[in-house]
């Protein structure tokens, strides 16, 4: 027995030595940060009078600092170490709130991948509750986060590998004078003292107000295993901030381990100006130099938007109020006339769908123009013919006029133009029964414009291209932009010839449009639709080129039913293809006073009145020359879509004549 006590002993004391070898190592006090040898990243930094900055008031950062010697676990049972820091969360000017710092003990130094905001810059959404973490942690929080279940924004907290605190409480300390909790404000600017302590696998936390002694009673005590948590036994010291959308200044004044801070040696906290505070005069120079250039700008702004919406308006156009729309709302409708909303071009102009909240979807076309002869007359006669009253006719809505273009406003229809179902592969050609119903409406209205409607009215450029289908697929007249009323021109010169080549009738050369010219256009409009050609392709040969003469070929070789175009669907009757082919003949006639009225043509597709006896030796029956006028203008398209193909047009009767027709 005399032998063992001395054996006893002597472990003892090696133990001892061996615990304060272990807590010899690490011990430290900093009254400021001037000395420190700490590692620290992001944006923390030890400032000149020795603060240690964690965070500097900008958005979505953070700062860590650690003691760069780790505190190495020797004998994990016998553990335990006490720490005081002093630090003051700083509300930025302007802001509410801000995120609070930590305390952190840690396995790693390298917390950059970190997030900022609410993880307090120790965890990301990986990382976060993960035992991997190996990190124990006093947070001050002073933002309220329910993803981690948080008492309020002002709480203090044990959290270990994870923000869901093991033990949490409201920012408070013990006053042995009261003998209660007094609550502390941790974003007030003003110094806090905190204390944690470690032994026997407890950990508590205290905190007090720099005046104060430390409190007889912890605010927080948990059973905390650090052994556990750090099985490689080494344990980084440090501290971590972080901002996010909240943001607060947040400093380390001064910290110790294994000793006592002297509390009047620490640096001050850094002042913050307030926004109350009178502004230099840089500041108001600057302020003054804003003021102006935005004064400026908005100037420019209200040029620029009223030359933007500029119209051309004189006095007579208010008998036409209600036909006129504004720039400004075609504009709006058009979504500022964007690309995405071309319905088509040409060389009379652009057409682009719109919406207007009234009229539902429009189609407006800017027709460019460089005259102002005439133009009373022809806004007149645009008005006017907005008037036509068909269901197989585009109602035209309006007009507006702006400098050099004048936009023509008429109903959306949303099938598009004919000649795409008839020339174009990505859509599926027409059947027989859904052509001859679409020539039939077309027929009723050219019969109506030329006969039924208050004053004649002449479209001069009827073609598959200006005809449009509405959402049933009927045939619907459109694109008025060169219609003028039908009367006595006598007085009047003619400068030049309009339509489209293939459509125009031989005699445009020497006189005036007329009726007869509207029924030769029709007539090759008619050929276009049955045989699936346009009047005239270049691309052809000589003896196919031009249809007219091609039909009448076909009708010479006793086979017009071959005419056809062959690409037709269902059910197709020779006898009413025929028919309706002789009836083109009819119409192109090279004689003018041999084509039939429309009003004729009507009863001849509908059966109603027979089929004059004609033949290929009939007068003007398969003549056909290309109608070709030089120095002339290109004005016309479809309202809806452009004109592929071979198509020319030529312009007269227009604004540059001098009488608006």
């Amino acid at each position: 027995m005399p032998h063992v006590l001395p054996t006893i002993w002597m472990i003892l004391c090696v133990h001892l030595i061996c615990i304060s070898t272990q807590l010899e190592s690490t011990e430290f006090i900093y009254n400021g940060f001037h000395q420190a040898d700490l590692y620290t990243d992001g944006v923390a930094k030890v400032l000149p009078e020795g603060q240690l900055q964690l965070t500097n008031g900008s958005r979505q950062n953070m700062g860590h600092a650690f003691f760069k010697k780790p505190l190495e676990v020797t004998s994990p049972e016998s553990l335990s170490f006490s720490t005081h820091f002093v630090c003051a969360l700083v509300p930025k000017p302007g802001f509410v709130g801000g995120h609070g710092i930590a305390f952190v003990l840690s396995a790693s130094i390298d917390l950059s991948n970190a997030d900022a905001s609410s993880y307090l810059g120790l965890f990301n959404i990986s990382t976060q509750g993960s035992p991997s973490s190996h990190l124990v942690a006093v947070e001050l929080d002073t933002a309220l986060s329910s993803e981690f279940d948080d008492k309020n924004a002002n709480h203090v907290g044990i959290d270990v590998n994870g923000l869901t605190s093991i033990e949490s409480a409201p920012a408070a300390y013990f006053s042995d004078i009261k003998g209660k909790n007094e609550s502390i404000k941790l974003l007030s600017g003003d110094p806090i003292q905190v204390w944690v302590d470690y032994g026997g696998n407890v950990l508590n936390v205290s905190m007090a107000p720099l005046k104060n002694q430390k409190p007889s009673q912890p605010l927080l005590s948990s059973s905390v295993n650090l052994s556990e948590t750090f099985p490689d036994r080494e344990i980084f010291l440090g501290f971590s901030g972080a901002t996010g959308t909240l943001i607060s200044y947040q400093y380390i004044l001064g910290w110790s381990f294994g000793g006592a801070l002297d509390v009047t040696k620490l640096p001050r906290v850094p002042p913050h100006k307030s926004k109350t505070e009178r502004p230099s005069t840089l500041l108001i120079f600057l302020f003054v130099l804003l003021a102006v250039i935005v004064l400026l700008v908005l100037v420019a702004a209200s040029v620029y938007r009223r030359r933007k919406y500029a119209e051309v308006r004189e006095e007579w156009e208010e008998e036409y109020g209600p036909h006129r729309f504004s720039y400004k709302t075609l504009y709006n409708a058009t979504k500022g006339f964007h690309m995405n909303r071309v319905l088509g071009k040409g060389g009379f102009g652009e057409v682009y769908r719109g919406t207007l909240p009234c009229n539902g979807q429009i189609a407006v076309k800017r027709v460019s123009h460089h005259a102002d002869e005439g133009m009373k007359q022809f806004v007149a006669e645009i008005v006017s013919m907005g008037n036509l009253k068909h269901k197989n006719i585009v109602p035209l809505l309006g007009y507006c006029r702006r400098k050099g273009e004048l936009l023509l406003v008429s109903e959306y229809m949303p099938k598009g133009s004919l000649d795409q179902y008839l020339f174009h592969d990505d859509k599926p050609p027409f059947s027989w029964r859904r052509r001859l119903m679409i020539i039939k409406d077309i027929a009723s209205a050219l019969s109506y414009m030329h006969t039924g409607a208050p004053q004649a009215v002449l479209h001069r450029d009827i073609k598959a291209s200006n005809v449009m289908l509405d959402a049933e697929f009927n045939g619907r007249l459109g694109d008025f932009g060169m219609a003028r009323f039908h009367d006595d021109w006598a007085d009047t010169a003619t400068t030049a010839a309009v339509g489209t080549i293939g459509y125009m009738a031989p005699e445009l050369a020497t006189v005036r449009a007329s009726t007869a010219t509207d029924v030769y256009s029709f007539g090759a409009f008619l050929l276009e639709v049955t045989c699936g050609r346009r009047p005239v392709d270049p691309a052809l040969s000589e003896e196919r080129r031009y249809l007219v003469k091609w039909v009448c070929q076909c009708w010479k070789m006793a086979s017009l039913f071959g005419a056809r175009d062959l690409r037709m669907r269902g059910e197709i009757s020779s006898e009413e293809v025929e028919m309706v082919l002789k009836v083109g003949l009819l119409c192109t006639n090279a004689l003018a006073e041999m084509r039939p009225s429309m009003e004729e043509v009507v009863q001849y597709l509908n059966e109603s009145l027979k089929l004059p006896d004609i033949s290929l030796d009939s007068p003007g029956i398969g003549s056909f020359a290309p109608l070709i006028i030089g120095s002339t203008n290109t004005f016309s398209t479809s309202f809806y879509s452009s004109s592929s193909g071979n198509d020319a047009t030529f312009l007269t009767h227009s604004i540059v004549d001098g009488h608006g027709r």
